[in-house]
């Protein structure tokens, strides 16, 4: 692809506007004009990048879905931002995109969410289609695509200036059209990028650390009370496999039948409520500081349990249950109730959240596993009801049938649970000492104001 992308863009639709709106650090709509370091320039951001936009294919065709061309959709965008994403929750087909204005984009292709939830970033890490909801920039020679995506991450609290609309904010084409990015030379884009690069892939690799954390306590979880391959192994005159001698005590050696099929001996089928209990304690906004931790379902990501995002009460319209380390959020929306969080701290969440605490602390890890199993999700999601948000309520999953152990097993796995998850919160706070350091320089070095020699010096001593 040349260096020029204008006359390559694909969107259709009005001309750029002619208006000027300028952003907080290094995108506005038109040209600004203001003053920038020797060498940068304001650009026109179509004249470096092919703007391209996205479809849907149609919904009402099975054979449009479930293909092998991963498709971005806005919870992959809001669930992802700032990062490069290789796998989508939803996949289109070749005939779904042959039908469709859906078009595949290339590797490294910078994705901004324009509509509905404005402001969120992405970057295809492999070939892939978006909707409708996304602007998207496949990059020339002349911006590096990461420095793009900084820009657009630094400006997240412009986006809304550049947006209008009443019941859902847009960031409208003749506005996208005119986005000009203040540009360094090539040479500077990229060591930029690196600065930054190596900050993200930390952090990264810290997000990996705990996926792999939850997942053996995801696994530990249904070997010992989904499974019961402890119980089997003995039945079988095995030793249970990776277990200690006095942890293989505490599992008995035989089954018997129970209302859910056949379970261990001597454990008994009871409700999840009689473990846990729903604590409904509500906050008024008058009540609370602004800095008090908010968490909405918006911060609880899909399939995983460890929270490493939150909101700020400050603002707040409505009064909101409050939660304390040691609950389990729980979100009673469908489709969210694969949505389940372990917080690191204090604070206060969204109404659409159950706040679910262990009766004893020895029973957290049972709780939360059971919580976040694949068993409740399906059970929450046949007994919701409601016609334009559909929800589960206390009362059903009170009534969830499970297979309980005695204290001293539950115990076992308790402790194990708490060591996993005392790692993943430390993981959670290096991981968001990193991000305040890259939030504190980004907007500096991406707007020319901090050069790269001051801020590779701050960033070494930090």
């Amino acid at each position: 692809m040349s260096s020029s992308g204008r006359s390559m863009t694909r969107t259709g639709g009005r001309a750029a506007t002619t208006a000027v709106i300028g952003g907080d650090y290094a995108l506005a709509v038109g040209n600004p004009g203001t003053p920038l370091p020797s060498g940068w320039k304001w650009t026109c951001l179509t004249d470096v990048a092919r703007l391209e936009t996205g479809h849907t294919p149609s919904r009402r065709r099975p054979e449009y879905w479930g293909g092998d061309i991963p498709w971005v959709g806005i919870r992959d965008a809001t669930g992802n931002h700032g990062r490069r994403i290789d796998s989508t929750e939803q996949c289109t087909t070749t005939l779904g995109i042959e039908n469709s204005s859906a078009r595949v984009l290339p590797t490294n292709t910078v994705c901004l969410s324009r509509t509905a939830s404005v402001g969120y970033v992405v970057v295809m890490g492999r070939p892939m289609a978006t909707s409708q909801d996304f602007v998207n920039w496949v990059c020339s020679d002349a911006i590096n695509y990461r420095f793009l995506k900084y820009v657009l991450l630094s400006e997240r609290n412009s986006f809304l200036r550049f947006a209008s609309g009443t019941t859902h904010q847009t960031i409208y084409f003749p506005e996208v059209k005119a986005f000009h990015v203040a540009l360094p030379p090539r040479s500077e884009q990229d060591a930029i990028c690196d600065v930054f690069g190596s900050i993200d892939n930390r952090i990264e690799n810290l997000r990996r650390a705990n996926a792999t954390l939850e997942g053996i306590a995801k696994a530990l979880f249904k070997s010992w009370f989904v499974d019961f391959d402890p119980v089997r192994a003995k039945a079988e005159g095995r030793d249970p496999e990776g277990m200690d001698a006095a942890t293989a005590a505490l599992f008995p050696s035989e089954f018997e039948d129970s209302q859910l099929g056949p379970i261990p001996k001597g454990w008994r089928v009871e409700g999840l409520g009689k473990c846990c209990d729903n604590i409904r304690t509500q906050a008024r906004p008058r009540s609370l500081d602004a800095d008090t931790p908010y968490i909405g379902l918006e911060h609880m990501p899909r399939k995983s349990i460890a929270l490493s995002e939150w909101g700020s009460a400050g603002g707040l319209a409505s009064g909101k249950f409050r939660y304390q380390r040691g609950d389990v959020l729980f979100g009673k929306l469908r489709p969210y109730f694969h949505k389940v969080g372990i917080p690191s701290n204090e604070g206060v969440c969204s109404t659409d959240i159950l706040v679910i605490r262990p009766k004893s602390p020895l029973w957290f890890g049972f709780v939360a596993m059971h919580l976040f199993s694949d068993g409740l999700v399906s059970y929450a999601t046949q007994l919701s009801n409601g016609a334009k948000m559909p929800r589960t309520n206390w009362h059903d999953l009170a009534a969830y049938k499970v297979a309980a152990p005695d204290d001293a097993c539950v115990s076992a796995f308790g402790e194990v649970a708490a060591t996993l998850l005392g790692r993943v919160h430390s993981g959670i706070a290096a991981m968001r000492l990193l991000s305040e350091l890259r939030d504190v320089f980004l907007p500096r070095l991406i707007s020319g104001k901090l050069r790269l020699p001051e801020a590779e010096a701050e960033t070494a001593v930090a």
